[in-house]
């Protein structure tokens, strides 16, 4: 029986308490399941992220894999279905998929793509990496960006009123999102592509793991390579770089990376965070005064 690292049962019992728990208490037998189910023979350490653990593993057929159990919920929902549509073009690939389960590719988890001193080389991958999983269509179930968006723009009022601190900033960011929202996109979306969601593999020098797809816009698909490796100085150009790389129309991109900006202003306002993040609000700021302002 795997150990459940105390970690990821922290993480759990944060985010869903007893739900968390619970689950979490059932990992082992999860776990062993799959195991026998797959004929999978653990092959290494467990990993594990905030919502996820994941077991190097062979297959009986001798090929190196990785066995991530993670609970399905409202953002991770559809992961194999991208998986599988992207067939590891820029991806790693799925070789098999339960409700709770994937038995996926064997990546390098000790060479993520922080570990890539230069800050503009790592944006540089990513952005190609994205260009490569936007050309694919987004397949029939992937959650739909417009849903997520007029979820958003309707909790604004409340947040406004839970927060009156921000309320002038929530007001102008939901303004800004509302322009765009009647054409939310339909490419397959990553959602999350920072750099800790990027491994070396052997098929690859680089690949993106650990999708929250969506079907949308690229231009929210931004925002996480702006944060990472937080420079201020750095806003623009690894916005014009990856704006440039994807052939974006920038006053466009800019409006969807305000969208992302204002999603976690109003999960951290839900979570009764006593401010927002200073980063993100700088991020909302430069882009809308270089590209946003000029074209309202």
């Amino acid at each position: 029986m795997i150990e459940v690292p105390a970690e990821l049962i922290a993480y759990q019992v944060k985010f869903r308490g007893d739900e968390g728990r619970v689950w979490t208490a059932a990992l082992p037998a999860l776990a062993e399941n799959w195991l026998q189910q797959w004929e999978l023979r653990v092959a290494g350490s467990v990993r594990h992220g905030m919502v996820a653990l994941v077991l190097p593993v062979v297959t009986r057929e001798g090929v190196p894999a990785a066995l991530k159990l993670q609970q399905v919920d409202e953002e991770h929902y559809g992961e194999g279905l991208a998986l599988r549509a992207w067939d590891g073009d820029g991806s790693v690939r799925v070789h098999r998929e339960a409700p709770e389960a994937l038995l996926l590719e064997r990546l390098d988890a000790d060479s993520p793509l922080s570990t890539v001193p230069s800050t503009m080389q790592a944006v540089q991958i990513i952005a190609e990496l994205l260009a490569r999983l936007h050309a694919h269509d987004a397949p029939p179930g992937i959650q739909k960006l417009g849903d997520v968006v007029r979820g958003m723009l309707s909790s604004v009022p409340e947040a406004m009123h839970t927060m009156p601190s921000v309320a002038a900033q929530l007001r102008e960011w939901a303004a800004i999102v509302r322009e765009v929202a009647t054409e939310p996109g339909d490419r397959l979306l990553h959602w999350d592509l920072h750099f800790d969601n990027v491994l070396a593999g052997e098929r690859e020098p680089w690949l993106a793991i650990d999708p929250k797809p969506l079907c949308g816009d690229p231009g929210f698909d931004l925002l996480p390579a702006i944060l990472n490796r937080w420079d201020a100085s750095e806003i623009l150009p690894r916005f014009d770089l990856m704006t440039d790389v994807l052939g974006l129309e920038r006053d466009r991109a800019a409006a969807w990376s305000l969208a992302r900006v204002l999603q976690n202003a109003l999960w951290d306002i839900k979570d009764g965070e006593p401010r927002l993040d200073p980063d993100q609000i700088g991020i909302a700021d430069v882009l809308t005064g270089r590209y946003l302002q000029r074209s309202r």
